[in-house]
């Protein structure tokens, strides 16, 4: 486990899901911090992501921010949060070797839903914004 703190201050609900997501550890993510709303995911570009244009295929760049939202919402391990639906803008083309970080922002839970927005840079540069919609399958009322 990769870690932002010391033992017993990091949120483990979301590293452990995290450690079990095969899908975003076969792409190259890396979690970089979870707190509570909030998570922080690292990804670089490989040459199978790219796309027939020569720019990172849009479907891996928002793989990054949902799984940024997964972690974000899945943080406080209070159930199991799912995507209820998401949608991405894409500002600027991503290419082959850039190192994007995807930042997950809890905007508001009310009940068992909530809504979340990720912001994915490239340095200081922002090349997308997602924003997500979440349900608690259990234990969040």
């Amino acid at each position: 486990m990769s870690g932002d703190g010391v033992a017993g201050t990091r949120n483990e609900a979301a590293w452990t899901m995290f450690e079990a997501d095969r899908a975003s550890k076969n792409l190259g993510m890396r979690l970089l911090s979870a707190h509570p709303g909030t998570a922080v995911v690292e990804m670089t570009v490989g040459p199978l992501m790219v796309n027939g244009h020569g720019i990172a295929h849009g479907g891996f760049v928002f793989t990054l921010a949902d799984t940024a939202f997964a972690c974000a919402c899945n943080v406080d391990g209070r159930g199991v949060t799912v995507a209820s639906g998401a949608d991405i803008t894409f500002v600027a083309p991503v290419r082959e070797g850039d190192v994007l970080v995807a930042t997950a922002q809890e905007r508001t839970v009310f009940g068992r839903s909530g809504v979340y927005d990720v912001t994915v840079r490239r340095g200081e540069e922002v090349v997308a914004e997602f924003r997500g919609r979440s349900r608690t399958l259990s234990g969040r009322t």
